[in-house]
């Protein structure tokens, strides 16, 4: 599995993204919630997207990833709520997922990146069965970081095998439809912007 890459360790102030307690923080919606630094390849600028007609409300649409298509999911849409503004703080979380078997890289827009941080085992409480703002299977658990809980998200529940099967199924649509001729199309897009 991939890891964050050098400039986005720089960023984040990070040596060591290979520890199973070590969780990238991250706001959307003004809420903290975090995802294991395992699963993450890389933590991009938001920049133009390209938008795919009858994609469900959560998929905001692709964008070109050194000549991969890769599909971006927006959290906020995802989790039931409105889509948040874009600003200059918002980024794409590329997180490496399996779908039917196969690798498949995923960007995730985030409001706000915050840190790596560590949470031991024993900081970490079961998912609540209420009381949080979205649904309780997307959650895998509540860890504490300095006195406060932190969501941590299962990102397997929050892009479920069927969603997953609905983003490999565009795959292979876009496979049929050459990946120059997409990136093109997204670069002559960003141009005209």
């Amino acid at each position: 599995m991939g890891a964050i890459d050098r400039t986005a360790r720089q960023q984040l102030g990070v040596e060591k993204a290979h520890d199973q307690n070590q969780y990238l923080t991250f706001q959307v919606g003004g809420e903290v919630f975090a995802l294991a630094i395992l699963g993450i390849k890389e933590i991009i600028e938001y920049h133009n997207l390209t938008t795919v007609p009858m994609m469900p409300a959560f998929i905001r649409g692709v964008i070109n990833l050194r000549g991969r298509v890769v599909p971006v999911v927006d959290l906020a849409a995802r989790f039931g709520r409105a889509s948040n503004a874009v600003t200059n703080r918002t980024c794409i979380v590329i997180i490496e997922a399996t779908a039917e078997g196969e690798q498949q890289d995923i960007g995730v827009v985030v409001d706000l990146v915050n840190a790596v941080v560590e949470i031991p085992a024993s900081e970490i409480e079961p998912a609540p069965s209420f009381g949080a703002n979205i649904r309780a299977d997307f959650i895998s658990g509540m860890g504490k970081v300095a006195g406060r809980f932190v969501i941590i998200l299962s990102i397997d529940r929050v892009l479920s095998l069927e969603d997953l099967a609905l983003l490999e199924r565009f795959k292979e649509q876009e496979d049929a439809e050459p990946a120059p001729a997409i990136a093109a199309t997204a670069a002559a897009r960003a141009e005209a912007a």
